[in-house]
């Protein structure tokens, strides 16, 4: 016999009284076809008052319909004990606060070192069987909240509260500049850049992307601390749409601040005594604070959405990390000096 999950169950109401049992599937559990098709091969997969059935048969006020799912681990993912903060763990979802640095998935040329590794070490060490389903990334530099769905029931609903927007991204980045107005949206279409494809920028032939913002502090006008939610998920949505209203992200290497194109490649990352004497201050402060973090100042800081299970809103929020907090202290400082 196999080893289940725990089931998922709905009791019929009166007011459902005679309705086939594969419309309750559909209408009240919320089951994709797909998993229908897998649970229907399962021995106890799709069950009334714990009887296997067809799901072509009506059921009755105050049945007790249950789906079980098969356990399953993920043989491809060495387990490796890599760091990760738990925010929220149930029997069917965890939440972690994920370090930056650390990849989410193996992924070709990196297949130890990343969560998924730590995850699936996590749950043997507990004798639990899980296999690591990330309802989202977050890119490798990028610290934050990630979910994590302990069966395909649980991945399929918050997939489709995102295709719905229904799940609220919340993040805090620190930034050269201080946007204006402090609070707005950014509405670019996003699209790789021809002349190099690892890179996107805005351009009128890109996917709708559109990202609202609101700054949360500033420091005098060379940085401050905005919040940004989310409402299309693009490939560095963030970090290209700051970068396309003049405020790039402080450390990110790769969307960097136009100052840089003053600079020598082998200046690039010199230390202050030897940078070009012509810079201003405020050109000097954007090189200082990018030196003072070893990655994209970008933060997951807030995610939300209804549980798959229990129906109920949910919100989970990430502190915010050391590096970020230091290169507050140190933007503060700036804003001191000049």
């Amino acid at each position: 016999m196999s080893e289940y999950y725990p089931p998922i169950s709905y009791t019929v109401p009166p007011s459902e009284d005679g309705w086939l049992l594969k419309t309750i599937l559909q209408k009240r559990l919320h089951v994709s076809r797909k998993l229908q098709s897998r649970l229907k091969l399962t021995e106890q997969g799709i069950t009334v008052n714990g009887q296997r059935v067809y799901i072509s048969v009506p059921v009755r006020d105050g049945d007790v319909v249950e789906i079980r799912m098969e356990k399953e681990i993920s043989d491809d993912i060495l387990p490796e004990p890599i760091p990760f903060r738990i925010l929220y763990e149930d029997e069917h979802l965890l939440i972690v606060n994920k370090e930056a640095g650390i990849i989410v998935h193996p992924t070709h040329g990196h297949y130890t070192g990343t969560l998924a590794n730590g995850v699936v070490h996590y749950w043997r060490d507990k004798g639990e069987a899980f296999r690591f389903r990330a309802v989202h990334r977050l890119d490798q530099e990028t610290s934050g909240v990630i979910a994590i769905a302990k069966n395909p029931y649980v991945h399929q609903h918050i997939s489709e509260q995102m295709i719905a927007n229904e799940v609220d991204k919340r993040y805090l980045a620190l930034v050269h500049g201080v946007p204006s107005p402090e609070e707005g949206e950014v509405d670019g279409p996003i699209d790789r850049d021809p002349e190099e494809p690892h890179r996107r920028i805005v351009t009128p032939d890109g996917y709708p992307s559109l990202t609202r913002y609101q700054v949360v502090e500033a420091y005098g006008s060379s940085s401050s601390l905005v919040q940004l939610k989310l409402e299309t998920g693009r490939t560095h949505q963030i970090r290209v749409h700051m970068t396309s209203i003049g405020c790039p992200l402080i450390g990110d290497k790769l969307y960097r601040h136009p100052v840089y194109r003053m600079l020598p490649p082998e200046e690039e990352g010199a230390p202050e005594t030897v940078l070009p004497q012509g810079l201003t201050p405020s050109e000097r402060t954007v090189v200082l604070l990018d030196h003072s973090i070893s990655r994209q100042a970008l933060h997951a800081w807030e995610l939300s959405f209804q549980h798959p299970v229990t129906r109920e809103r949910m919100t989970f929020q990430a502190p915010l990390p050391p590096d970020m907090t230091r290169l507050i202290g140190e933007a503060k400082q700036h804003e001191l000096d000049q």
